[in-house]
């Protein structure tokens, strides 16, 4: 495959172009596909593996870069399968190999610093200034389970966290997560710099299937029909979106054994017990009792849990 320069990337119309761009400062070369429709539009930039053991977003983005052709399309898609391509190719899960660093808590990143670092501000010098609108697509890692569900951003301007809603909503998910987050994560920094994106959660602890590629094509085939990108209907799947934006994000405060009494998916009420976590001789540390009436969206799904790392997180319905 050839290397990509994405200067006058628009130029190729009615052209699909697959390549390798490199990450400037590094080593690392990531796979990209551009694909400019035959007629003028919005850009729209889909991202995986920016979490490298999160499989299901990785292969839905192959799948799209194979299966999208430039005459169903008005403006252009961009496509980054593997974010962290070096974390995926030594299997580190959700840090970056060279510097151990989650790549999602380093934005803006820094042209200067680490490979993390360098990776992040690529992202936002190289492909964001670029484009429109941006698809982050994400699954829980080898450790976390999760019931399908999208973010939007909820802390941006007027004119972006609308946009992210429309777009959100243009999935028919079951759940729509408001965040209130503006910085660390890829798409909440895109957001605050003014571009609208969403961040989808499909699939789970280091694994994949068919069929959840299947359901997370529909999503992303979804929002780029709402955007007027990718010609057709869009695929209605749920009438009945419930919209979160008050979320709880329990993390642990001992290193240890996560006993959880739930599932994902699971409605809970205001001071249930969600589980425990315990030493090495099965005594309770601690107990995480819920805080509001909600719906559990993600927990640890392996016994090992961090101190100071993630438990489980509920939304208020």
């Amino acid at each position: 495959m050839k290397d990509i320069n994405l200067a006058n990337f628009s130029k190729f119309r009615n052209q699909k172009q697959q390549g390798y761009i490199n990450v400037s400062g590094t080593n690392i070369k990531l796979p990209i596909t551009i694909i400019c429709g035959k007629k003028e539009g919005k850009t729209a930039l889909i991202t995986g593996g920016v979490h490298c053991a999160e499989y299901v977003g990785i292969e839905t983005a192959i799948e799209l870069s194979k299966e999208i052709n430039p005459e169903d399309i008005s403006g252009n898609i961009i496509i980054v399968p593997l974010i962290n391509r070096s974390g995926f190719e030594n299997r580190t899960m959700s840090v970056v190999y060279e510097d151990g660093k989650n790549l999602n808590r380093v934005f803006p990143g820094n042209a200067e610093g680490s490979v993390s670092e360098k990776i992040a501000y690529f992202m936002e010098k190289e492909l964001f200034k670029i484009s429109d609108y941006y698809i982050d697509l994400h699954c829980g890692d080898g450790y976390e389970e999760l019931t399908p569900y999208v973010y939007y951003q909820g802390v941006a301007s007027e004119d972006v966290t609308s946009k992210s809603k429309q777009i959100a909503m243009a999935i028919n998910p079951k759940y729509v997560v408001e965040s209130q987050s503006n910085s660390g994560g890829a798409y909440n920094y895109a957001g605050s710099i003014g571009l609208p994106g969403i961040l989808i959660e499909r699939g789970c602890m280091g694994k994949w299937s068919k069929e959840e590629v299947e359901e997370y094509k529909i999503d992303v085939k979804n929002v780029l029909k709402e955007l007027n990108v990718l010609s057709g209907e869009k695929v209605d799947r749920n009438n009945d979106t419930k919209v979160i934006t008050n979320t709880i994000y329990e993390n642990s405060m001992y290193t240890g054994c996560w006993y959880s009494n739930y599932k994902v998916g699971d409605i809970v009420s205001k001071g249930d017990e969600l589980g425990t976590v315990k030493d090495y001789f099965g005594n309770i540390l601690h107990t995480c009792i819920a805080k509001v009436d909600g719906i559990i969206l993600y927990q640890v799904g392996s016994l090992s849990i961090l101190k100071d790392g993630p438990m489980i997180t509920y939304g208020e319905i």
